[in-house]
């Protein structure tokens, strides 16, 4: 019956036995009818290929036939749909009379319920289900070559499974058939082409008789056992012995009037390249061979081949005739029965089919004649390529997914090169080396990534930043790359890179198209498929369902297939995983080259020169290669030629572009290259000149020259009054002057600026001599000192000037920031002189001319209008008169002003604003911000930003504008700032991922936290942020708890949040319990110096509130108690923070600008310790213990504070009660009481060598040093009030006692040294700038004495006495106490030989430098010290740096001496009097002229030695060669040249230091 009946799942494969049994059984067709058709031999295969009236003419009645037809459309269309959820046919081919398996029998027409479906888990984590197991092996199967055609682009993987061989079909689509040659080492190469030949024209002569299109394929496996269809493929030495045999026998196996049908039907062979499963190269290959018996050539004949057989009886070949047929999947040879009569029979059978044959071949070919497509694919690629405009947007951020592109397709992937695409995701190993991405890196700068790079910790800014994303494309190797020697990188089947790689795609995709990181309305993904995709588990199908879930569908998403075939995989696998159809986003009927020279043509004009020209000497240029340039990615470089001869001024749009470029700058936006070209253009006004404009380009361009071989230029100016803007237009006109560059991220390293600032310098250059110097802009840099110093350490620069850093600096009071700078500079204020005023007039009527509304230009109408308060007040209040702050734009509108008046520079992407004003879909741009929020959006600017990715922002056009619109909410609106600030934080959109989310953050917590500072340039010093004062000011503290609270919710990761809030509660509330829970809470957050001393801070501010409170009070035993248990826990809390200030990295990541904060050593641990001692001491110093007359009883406390006696000798019988319980206070304190004299004197110590031995690396930190110096020295003259013993507690003792002891003199005599601050080697140093002849000899009388009779002299009191001596004879050489030179050099001698060469008393070692430096007289070689000098060099500055390391961020080492001219003592130079001689002393150190000074030249040695390797080395003979630092980098030559140089030499703690160093041999 009906389910009895199995047939194959594709009527072509049936017999006829099939279609005589379908016909009754299933169709119930006459018996008579079916009989009929069986006896006309009637196949499946014919079966397909007929119309309705083909049936008739067989003598099949017409209802019937219409039956039949219709059965067959029905089943191949139910054939089309199910194609993507089963397989034709079972892997192997069943074995003749085998039945076929009922699973395999779904689908066949009378069979046709719906499969169950079953869910199939994929490795994204389930897109969609698939319905059969056997998708996956019909999709696994690899894309053949198009039959008939030459595609070199196709190749075959190792182990693919191609389709089962099968009989003939519809006749059109070919057979195939599978052989395997004999390999080289089994037998000869002749006889393996005979093997060659043999098959390919029997198969060939099979097709042709059954008039079948065929292919056979040589190195496919054909059995079973084998693998039945499993790609090994053959090693081939010669493709032309293969073609030779082809092109030779195909004359002897035909015959002879055959033989021209033959080579018309038969094509030569095709060699496919076999690749490895992971991609790599296999060196096999796969020979395939068409045939095609088109009706034309074959008509009717019938085609005899003749073969070379070996006879049984003769051992030798003969000629055999043969005639081969298709029977099913094989070729058969008619001819081969050895019975005549059947054979006879057979071929006068196969005559007759032959006529059938041929009938039906004309009539499928006629069929076959495909109509021209009428496809609009060109169309469509414009549509999805400029996303509906008219051309291919820059600012679009476009990622390739892409397999192996043929060698011979690679020309036409150059509009890779014109889209530079954001990252291409590379599936082919070998594309660095020959594919791809090696001929985009010709003229392109791509780093080669792999996903993992991307699966990290890291936040947002930083992964930017590391991997270098959106300055250069990133190539990122999705399978490994053959060439790499780790095996983690190295290429994977597709099933290990499912398990092992999938994860970090995942990861990466993610990560990528996470809106923080490339906003959806900007993103393309294109897919580029060379070759077809067949496997479901295919790592490049992953890709795209990876993408397609982070995307939430594929809006961003288009697809280039490189013919239908690979498109019709395509489809079929993305249907089957994604249920998606894909067609009208897939180009598939152009070609590379079509497909390249459209997308080409669709480009944005070029704005920008093709070929772009440096400034060289002597008037010379030289060619900027494109590659070159987009190695400097933090520099805008100006050229020669800028906007010279560019693509977009040939075009009609030029107009256009130029109207935008100026309305985009008169309305507020940064100026560009192209304003003052155009400004140049005839009939253009020139570009208004400020005032300042000649002071500047005098200042950049004195007519000396400069000394230094870098420099800075500060421009001070007001935020919104066009120094920038001035600062470019001087780069303008001096670009053929100098190499001119804008440094256009100021997130960047300074090491990095300062590396392409060096390579912008030394571009186009083969020699060091003759360079046109860089003139640098730096808008608002955190720490341009340090930039020049980067620069200085980075190359040898030579004399002549080199670098001029322009450093344009946003400052509240430019006049005054101007006054109090040290360096050269120039400041401008928002006011305009007279003469501006006209010129901004005159521009204004141009403006009319040129113009439609000039007037909404608006921050050009400020200047106009003089920065007038009146006219910006009128201008915001009749712009937002009708502004509703509860709507969606009031919302936005409110947030943007608030963020705009207190944090400078700051701004919002403009895909957040859409998101906050409910523009859902900007991918095609229904409607545009400008739109949504008009009228206010005419306030509003949209530019570009590259700080923190590149993206497209939004901002008030002038700070001034924005300060005036938060006045209109809060005054007519009656919107309080902390209600603003609340709606910010409570606001979900902000901090959900968005473009710039991370600098957004960083703005909305500087509004909170940063406070403002006079000495950086700030209307005043402030204790908190502006904004907090004025909520403070104006609301209460209650609202600023509220919004501190919100914003310590809404950033829990913060500390300096929370740190703020206790600032606030301890400073302005007085609420110090509240105060340290916050800073608690701030600590256990991050562990900083900074947090530390806010915990301290906390505990420093209740001690002193609880001091003040005493007032005139007297103060009870109780409340002392308190006090020194308070005490105690502030100096734990500031003991922590110096700690960790030795350990200090980075402020809090999740804090702040995380702009490039001038690095510091945090020494407020030190300060606030002191701070508290002070008040105890000063609480104690006035107990009510003992009548104020009562001196001795006095003393005793304090020698009890010294250590010098226990708490209990201050009981006394007269004491009172109270005195007595203060007493036992005291002794319950007393181990904290006595550590304050020696920790005192040990903070001391430690800011005296702070101070003394390190210098700030900036000009701007000194003024700062000399403020921390004052407060300390105030700190020591108490100190010293305190602890230092009175004459007539002096005068007592000695009556006690007239034998006072050697020891207690020695204790008087470092007292004394102490109070006169002489008793450290630090001290001693200072002594140089405060001391005279007198008291520099009673100091070292002291040190005489002490060093004489001490019983054990430490190191530190030898050292002492040694500079001691030194120190008064540079002061007063004639004096008679000094000690010889020779003596000092045998005390040091002996101290160094029991030191040895570990110790940590660096001034040991820095005296045996300054005492032993060699001589050339060798004077010296004798000592033990001097032969070893280069060791205790050495040991110099490993013990420097064991002590000071933590400082160096922010401090270098000071030489105190220099190497003078004569001998022994009188050789060492104290900087202290080259002071003296250089009147203007700071700017004569800095620019190096002291060293030009004659009597600085007198004093001086200059000494002679090499350069190598980028240091230097003097040589004394024998085995003394000492090696000396440059004390700038930047005055070594690059190249490790070898040289003989000449400099100064300086001793500093660090070590011996180069000044003024000079090439010998150069003029």
């Amino acid at each position: 019956g009906k389910c009895d009946l199995q047939l194959p799942p594709l009527i072509e494969d049936w017999t006829k036995e099939h279609v005589k049994d379908w016909l009754t059984i299933r169709l119930r067709v006459p018996q008579k009818t079916a009989q009929n058709l069986y006896d006309q031999e009637l196949t499946g295969a014919c079966l397909v290929s007929y119309e309705k009236q083909d049936l008739l003419e067989l003598g099949v009645p017409p209802a019937p036939a219409i039956q039949i037809i219709r059965q067959v459309e029905k089943f191949k269309s139910s054939e089309t749909t199910e194609s993507s959820v089963r397989t034709p046919k079972s892997h192997y081919q069943p074995k003749e009379g085998e039945s076929w398996k009922s699973t395999e029998m779904e689908g066949v027409p009378g069979n046709i319920d719906e499969p169950a479906e079953t869910d199939i888990l994929s490795t994204d984590s389930g897109i969609q289900k698939s319905t059969d197991k056997e998708t996956f092996l019909h999709l696994k199967r690899p894309m053949t070559r198009p039959f008939d055609k030459n595609d070199s682009s196709i190749f075959y993987r190792q182990n693919d499974i191609f389709p089962p061989m099968g009989g003939p079909s519809n006749l059109i689509d070919p057979v195939h058939e599978y052989q395997l040659l004999p390999s080289a080492n089994e037998t000869t190469e002749r006889e393996i082409l005979y093997e060659f030949t043999k098959e390919v024209f029997s198969f060939a002569a099979s097709c042709m008789n059954s008039r079948t299109n065929g292919t056979i394929h040589f190195g496919v496996s054909h059995q079973p056992e084998q693998g039945h269809g499993q790609v090994i493929g053959h090693k081939i030495t010669s493709f032309s012995k293969y073609t030779e045999a082809f092109e030779s026998f195909i004359s002897k196996y035909f015959e002879e009037q055959h033989v021209t049908a033959a080579r018309m039907c038969i094509r030569p062979p095709n060699f496919i390249q076999v690749y490895c499963e992971d991609g790599t190269n296999s060196d096999t290959w796969v020979i395939e061979v068409d045939v095609v018996p088109t009706y034309s050539e074959t008509q009717d004949k019938i085609f005899y081949t003749l073969l070379s057989i070996a006879s049984r009886e003769k051992k030798q070949q003969c000629k055999t005739e043969c005639l081969f047929v298709r029977d099913g999947p094989r070729s058969i040879n008619i001819l081969a029965d050895a019975n005549p009569r059947i054979v006879q029979e057979k071929v006068k059978s196969l005559m007759d089919k032959v006529q059938c044959w041929a009938s039906a071949r004309k009539s499928a070919e006629g069929r076959n004649e495909k109509e021209p497509s009428q496809g609009h694919q060109g169309q469509r690629l414009k549509q999805l390529i400029t996303r509906g405009r008219d051309t291919f947007e820059t600012s679009l951020q476009v990622i390739v997914v892409t397999d192996k592109c043929p060698s011979s397709q690679l020309e036409h992937m150059d509009f890779l090169k014109e889209m530079k695409p954001f990252a291409v995701f590379e599936f082919d190993p070998e594309s660095d080396v020959k594919g791809t991405c090696s001929f985009y890196r010709r003229d392109h700068i791509a780093n080669l990534h792999f996903p993992y790079m991307y699966t990290t910790q890291d936040n947002i800014s930083a992964i930017i930043g590391k991997l270098n994303l959106f300055k250069q494309t990133s190539w990122i190797f999705c399978n490994g790359r053959v060439n790499e020697e780790c095996e983690t990188d190295k290429p994977l089947s597709p099933n290990e890179w499912l398990k092992k790689r999938s994860g970090d795609i995942n990861n990466m995709v993610s990560l990528l198209c996470n809106p923080e990181f490339l906003s959806r309305d900007k993103l393309l993904v294109v897919f580029m498929l060379h070759s077809t995709v067949t496997d479901i588990s295919s790592p490049i199908l992953e890709t795209f369902c990876a993408l397609y879930r982070t995307l939430e569908g594929s809006d961003n998403m288009m697809c280039i297939c490189k013919d239908s075939t690979v498109f019709s995989h395509w489809k079929q696998l993305i249907d089957c995983r994604c249920k998606e159809d894909i067609a009208s986003k897939c180009i598939h009927e152009l070609s590379l080259h079509e497909i390249s020279s459209t997308i080409k043509k669709l480009k944005e004009p070029q704005s920008q020169s093709s070929k772009r020209f440096l400034p060289s000497t002597g008037s010379s240029s030289v060619l900027l290669a494109k590659k070159d340039e987009e190695t400097m990615t933090v520099l805008d470089i100006l050229c020669e030629n800028e906007c010279h001869n560019t693509e977009i001024e040939t075009k009609g749009s030029f107009e256009e572009f130029k109207k935008k470029i100026e309305e985009d700058f008169y309305r507020g936006g940064q100026v560009s290259w192209w304003n003052f070209y155009l400004s140049e253009k005839k009939g253009s006004l020139p570009f208004i000149k400020r005032d300042k404009y000649n002071e500047l380009y005098d200042l950049i361009t004195p007519v000396k020259g400069y000394t230094s071989p870098c420099v800075i230029i500060n421009l001070f100016h007001a935020p919104g009054c066009g120094g920038t803007t001035l600062a470019m237009h001087v780069l303008w006109n001096l670009k053929s002057k100098f190499r001119c560059a804008v440094v256009k991220n100021n997130m960047a390293a300074n090491n990095e600026i300062a590396d392409q600032v060096l390579s912008l310098l030394t571009y186009g250059k083969q020699e060091q001599s003759g360079y046109v110097p860089v003139l640098l802009l730096v808008d608002n840099c955190d720490d341009v000192e340090d930039l020049k110093q980067s620069i200085l350490n980075n190359r040898r620069l030579q004399s002549n000037p080199m670098v001029i850093i322009l450093n344009c600096e946003r400052t509240q009071f430019p006049a005054e920031s101007s006054r109090s700078s040290h360096i050269a500079n120039v400041f401008i204020v928002n006011k305009l002189s007279v003469k501006e005023q006209n010129l901004f007039s005159d521009k204004l009527q141009q403006l009319k001319k040129d113009h439609e509304k000039p007037e909404t230009f608006y921050a050009f109408m400020i200047m106009t209008n003089n920065f007038s308060e009146t006219y910006i007040t009128n201008l915001v209040s009749n712009t937002v008169k009708d502004l509703d702050p509860t709507t969606q734009q009031g919302r936005l509108f409110s947030f943007l002003a608030l963020l705009n008046t207190y944090v400078n520079r700051s701004y919002m992407s403009l895909s957040l604003c859409e998101a906050l004003v409910g523009i859902k879909n900007a991918l095609w741009k229904p409607e545009t911000l400008d739109d949504k929020m008009n009228p206010y959006s005419t306030l509003m600017i949209t530019f570009t930003t590259e700080e923190h990715g590149t993206f497209q922002a939004v901002r008030f056009l002038h700070q001034m504008i924005a300060s005036n619109c938060l006045e209109v909410l809060t005054k007519k609106h009656a919107l309080s700032l902390s209600e603003i600030t609340i709606n910010l934080l409570h606001c979900d959109k902000l901090y959900k991922s968005c473009m710039g989310k991370d600098f957004l953050v960083q703005n909305l917590q500087s509004m909170l936290i940063t406070r403002h500072r006079k000495v950086q340039g700030d209307d005043k010093t402030t204790l908190f942020s502006p904004l907090i004062e004025n909520i403070h000011d104006g609301e209460g503290s209650d609202r600023i708890k509220e919004v501190l609270e919100r914003a310590i919710l809404r950033f829990d990761r913060s500390a300096t949040l929370p740190q703020a809030l206790a600032r606030y509660f301890y400073l302005k509330e007085k609420d110090f319990k509240s105060a340290l829970k916050w800073a608690l809470d701030a600590q256990e957050k991050i562990s900083n110096s900074y947090i530390a001393d806010t915990v301290g801070q906390v505990h420093k501010s209740h001690l002193k509130k609880k001091t003040e409170d005493f007032g005139s009070m007297d103060l009870t035993p109780e409340a002392l108690d308190g006090c020194l248990t308070l005490g105690s826990e502030a100096v734990k809390a500031f003991q922590v923070s110096q700690k960790l200030a030795t350990k200090d990295e980075q402020i809090d990541p999740f804090d702040l600008h995380m702009r490039k904060k001038p690095r510091a050593y945090n020494t407020s641990g030190y300060v606030g310790e002191t701070e508290v001692m002070m008040i105890l001491l000063d609480v104690i110093k006035n107990l009510p213990l003992f009548p104020v007359s009562d001196r001795h009883k006095r003393d005793k406390l304090l020698q009890f504070l010294r250590g010098q006696h226990p708490a209990s000798s201050l009981n006394d019988h007269s004491n009172t009660a109270t005195v007595n319980m203060f007493v036992s206070v005291l002794a319950k304190h007393e181990m904290f009481l006595t550590s304050l004299k020696p920790r005192l004197k040990e903070i001391f110590c430690v800011f005296e060598n702070y101070f003394t031995y390190l210098k700030p690396r900036s000009q701007e930190r000194e003024a700062a040093d000399e403020r921390n110096k004052y407060k300390v020295s105030e700190f020591f003259r108490k100190y010293i009030k305190i602890f230092s013993i009175s004459e007539e507690e002096k005068a007592c003792e000695k009556a006690r006692n007239p034998n006072l002891s050697r020891q207690q003199e020695i204790v008087d005599m470092k007292n004394y040294l102490e109070i006169k601050r002489a008793d450290s080697f630090a001290g001693l140093l200072q002594c140089f700038n405060d001391k005279n002849g007198m008291e520099m000899e009673h100091i070292l009388k002291k040190w005489h004495f002490i060093f004489d009779n001490s019983r054990y002299r430490s190191v530190s009191d030898v050292v002492n006495f040694i500079l001691a001596n030194i120190v008064l004879h540079s002061i007063k050489p004639s004096s008679k106490l000094l000690k010889k030179y020779d003596e000092l050099v045998d005390i040091l001698n002996e101290e160094l030989q029991k030191e040895g060469t570990h110790s940590n008393v660096t001034e040991l070692y820095y005296l045996s430098m300054l005492l032993m430096w060699p001589t050339q007289d060798r004077k010296l070689e004798a000592s033990a010290t001097y032969k070893n000098i280069s060791t205790y060099v050495t040991s110099l500055k490993k013990s420097f740096h064991r002590r000071f390391s933590h400082m160096f961020p922010a401090r270098s080492a000071i030489a105190h001496f220099f190497l003078g001219q004569s001998h022994e003592l009188k050789r060492i130079v104290p900087k202290a009097k080259l002071d003296h001689i250089l009147i203007k002393l700071h700017h004569q150190w800095q620019s190096g002229t002291a060293w030009s000074e004659p009597e600085v030249q007198k004093k001086l040695l200059r000494i002679k030695g090499k350069s190598e390797n980028g240091v230097i080395y003097v040589n004394y003979g024998g085995n003394i060669k000492m090696l000396v630092r440059p004390i700038y980098l930047g005055d070594i030559r690059s190249g490790y040249s070898r040289e003989d140089v000449s400099f100064y030499l300086g001793f500093s703690m660090e070590g011996p230091v180069a000044y003024d160093i000079k090439y010998e041999n150069i003029q």
